[in-house]
């Protein structure tokens, strides 16, 4: 449909718009990352975070704990490092490793 509401054929103005041609194009997509190993632990860390209250929920705009939660994703890394063991790069088991330590640091911090 066109601005007043009257139906357009396919391959119209508007769908060219829609379509990534004309105005549309002028905004800039963000790329989605590729993945990989490291970004997919990165985002287990940071739901951990979030969980344990250090980092602001991205949706509801708020910091909050849930300490089961966290436990749960800390729990969840360490189970992908013990089944990736000799298979990761130094540079992602170091990450792991790392994030570990911080995680459980800040969790026993939390539940004192």
């Amino acid at each position: 449909m066109d601005g007043e509401g009257k139906l357009k054929q396919s391959g119209s103005d508007l769908d060219k718009e829609h379509n990534g041609t004309d105005k549309f194009t002028q905004k800039k997509i963000s790329k989605i990352p590729e993945a990989s190993f490291s970004l997919f632990a990165s985002s287990l860390v940071t739901q951990a975070l979030i969980s344990l209250g250090e980092v602001e929920n991205p949706f509801l705009k708020t910091k909050e704990q849930n300490l089961d939660q966290a436990k749960f994703m800390i729990d969840t890394l360490q189970i992908i490092k013990d089944k990736t063991s000799g298979n990761l790069t130094d540079d992602e088991t170091k990450l792991l490793e790392t994030a570990l330590y911080d995680l459980r640091m800040g969790y026993v911090e939390k539940t004192k």
